[in-house]
């Protein structure tokens, strides 16, 4: 096993390489997915959130060891970059990789649990919640944040996105599943609003997004970046719901 850790957590590297030896057998399970699982154990006084992915095919398996970072070792490096950013996300732990013969085998990715009330998927699900616009506009501004930093992020989407209430009644926003992204010096108007695309189909969430990114990103009117934005995500529901529909009749030939 590789295992790469944190500075502060280096003389817990032990116990840390004894919960990923274990991960099968241990922790409480939070998320089983067809290609990832997610667990949390405890480690002292800390909560380790810990994704396992899945054993990567022959060819990723050999490109993950040697031509490109694996999904684990990239989630590790790119909250460290979204950090240094002042950007949310939960702090990195560590993350480990398993040889498999010539390739990758199992990967994991280690960050500490945090304890948040929504995702953006309650926003998009409950246009009813507590606060709804208020969170929004919040949100919105997290996300001029991001663009101005320069980072795409790739799996933006509606569960990627944890949300905490603060003490003073604030929002605090957490990016999650972070191997996904690319870093630029600059995102253009375009870039920004196709990274927005995948987040909500509902026309009045994307009509107070677009106001509210208005505010800040003072190159375009309100209008256009509704207009563009509005366009960019009606497409992409499109093909969302063409790709669905497409794999309903595949999985109804094949029963």
């Amino acid at each position: 096993m590789k295992l790469v850790v944190q500075p502060q957590f280096i003389d817990q590297k032990k116990e840390i390489e004894t919960i990923l030896t274990n991960f099968n057998n241990q922790g409480t399970l939070l998320v089983k997915g067809s290609r990832n699982t997610i667990k949390i154990f405890r480690l002292n006084d800390e909560l380790l959130n810990i994704k396992a992915f899945k054993k990567p095919n022959l060819l990723n398996s050999f490109v993950y060891r040697f031509i490109r970072d694996s999904k684990a070792k990239r989630s590790y490096n790119y909250a460290l970059r979204l950090l240094n950013n002042d950007i949310g996300t939960p702090k990195p732990i560590a993350f480990a990789e398993f040889a498999n013969g010539m390739g990758l085998g199992k990967s994991f990715y280690v960050c500490e649990h945090i304890a948040t009330e929504y995702t953006y998927r309650d926003l998009v699900e409950n246009p009813n919640l507590d606060n709804h616009e208020e969170i929004l506009r919040a949100f919105t501004v997290f996300c001029y944040k991001l663009h101005e930093a320069g980072v795409e992020f790739k799996d933006h989407s509606p569960g990627n996105t944890l949300i905490k209430i603060n003490a003073d009644n604030s929002y605090s926003f957490y990016l999650v599943d972070l191997n996904r992204m690319q870093f630029h010096a600059q995102m253009s108007f375009e870039k920004r609003m196709y990274n927005l695309r995948r987040l909500t189909p509902k026309k009045e969430m994307i009509a107070v997004m677009a106001n509210q990114y208005a505010k800040l990103y003072t190159q375009k009117t309100e209008q256009e970046i509704f207009d563009l934005l509005w366009n960019l995500t009606s497409e992409f529901q499109m093909k969302f719901h063409r790709k669905q529909r497409f794999k309903k009749r595949i999985k109804f030939w094949k029963k």
